[in-house]
């Protein structure tokens, strides 16, 4: 699904689609509390910066990682977001997409991204044990030459466990693609299926290709976000599309929450999440589906759904506080009637709250991306935010993803938020990053 990175997207709502659903018109971010200015992390590397993702970790650290810098790009800050070191490209990262950051535990920081080298598809890790100064790279290159491989994550749990999930396919020549004029691309057909491997050494080996569900090699997942809750339990939110086992032909499809209690070994039976929301259009070329817990254990997955006329697309939220055994009805996120590209992220909090974020294209000034917080017992805490504070060239690819983190308790209430956008009028898309606060 998500390959030949290209263009551009970044949101905003129309104060006239809010009024439409009883909505405050979104506030910009410069007015909102406790605000952090924007700032260009990526302005040091030349080309193009996109597809950006974050963690951060106490004391104050915040780090990012996106495509750019002639490979991986890599920043981090040591002062809470307020300011950022000159880039870096990661190691053994030409030819790749798709990073994903994760810190452990112990403060051991992991980034991963997906390389096409020398005939095979597959994740490198990126490990740092002095919190992103320096870096040691492992490749999972697979036993089969001319394999497919797609959009990895990544999470690290206690002990030096780390896991990576990717989507594994055994031909490249069974895949098809399908590119947007203004964004990435799509699969048509694809032998893609949900795999993940584990490491018990912070990331120096790595053991076997294991399928995350049935049907291998086209089981139809797509994507898998993961975390690792305290308990070592591992939970993962898979973006599923059917294929057609036989041409590997692509249709509409769901996303599907699994569990492991064993390391990554096996993984229960599939819970669709927010089926009665409608599905996930076989051309939608951005990363779509998210996961993410609260300190209390509950669990947040956000989407965007099609309709099958192509006029109306929808981000939602849906949330389980059993541990993903049962969710919620789907919960309405972004407030415009429209078409728009929606990409919906969160991020856990304290107990109960999680903040939701999304980029969309909705708005004839460009890209923007917004902010809110959700409460599983009140509802929405606030009106939309704006974070973004300028519009983005929707004709210049901004990635599939963006950046977001609760702060530690070192500034508790606030969002470190990153994403990609070409604003200005410039043809060059950049990394911007702020702290927001709830």
């Amino acid at each position: 699904m998500i390959v030949n990175k290209v263009r551009l997207l970044v949101v905003t709502f129309l104060t006239a689609a809010c009024a439409v659903l009883g909505l405050a018109a979104p506030r910009a971010f410069a007015a909102s509390a406790g605000a952090m200015p924007v700032t260009n992390v990526s302005s040091a590397c030349s080309g193009q910066n996109a597809e950006v993702e974050q963690a951060v970790a106490p004391p104050r650290y915040v780090y990012e990682a996106w495509i750019g810098c002639g490979g991986e790009g890599f920043a981090r800050s040591v002062d809470g977001g307020a300011h950022f070191s000159k880039p870096v490209t990661l190691p053994d990262s030409s030819h790749s997409d798709d990073p994903a950051v994760a810190v452990a535990p112990d403060g051991t920081l992991y980034v991963s991204y997906l390389r096409y080298f020398n005939n095979f598809a597959y994740p490198v890790v990126a490990t740092s044990f002095d919190h992103g100064a320096s870096f040691h790279a492992a490749s999972l290159i697979p036993h089969v030459a001319g394999n497919w491989g797609d959009r990895d994550f990544i999470a690290a749990g206690r002990g030096g466990t780390v896991y990576v999930t990717w989507d594994y396919g055994p031909s490249a020549a069974d895949v098809k693609i399908v590119c947007a004029a203004s964004g990435s691309c799509a699969y048509s057909a694809v032998d893609a299926t949900a795999v993940v491997q584990k490491s018990t050494d912070h990331g120096k080996t790595w053991g076997p290709i294991t399928p995350m569900q049935p049907g291998f090699p086209a089981g139809g997942g797509y994507l898998a976000s993961i975390l690792v809750q305290p308990s070592g339990v591992v939970d993962a939110l898979i973006l599923n599309h059917p294929l057609n086992p036989h041409t590997f032909a692509v249709h509409p499809g769901h996303e599907l929450f699994t569990s492991s209690a064993d390391g990554g070994k096996t993984w229960s039976r599939a819970v669709e999440v927010g089926g009665s929301a409608g599905t996930i259009s076989d051309t939608e070329w951005w990363i779509d589906g998210d996961l993410s817990t609260d300190r209390a254990g509950n669990l947040y997955a956000t989407w965007d759904t099609q309709s099958a006329s192509g006029n109306s697309d929808i981000g939602w939220l849906s949330y389980s506080t059993d541990r993903g055994k049962a969710w919620s009805a789907p919960i309405r996120v972004t407030p415009d009637r429209d078409n728009a590209v929606h990409i919906v992220q969160s991020a856990g909090a304290g107990a109960g709250i999680a903040d939701i974020a999304w980029q969309a294209d909705n708005s004839p000034q460009g890209y923007a991306t917004f902010l809110r917080p959700f409460s599983i017992r009140h509802g929405w805490l606030a009106p939309v935010t704006r974070v973004s504070s300028g519009y983005g060239n929707r004709t210049i690819w901004p990635g599939d993803t963006f950046g977001i983190s609760v702060l530690p308790g070192w500034n508790a209430g606030h969002v470190a938020l990153s994403w990609g956008s070409a604003v200005g009028g410039s043809k060059v898309s950049e990394i911007y990053a702020t702290v927001a606060g709830r």
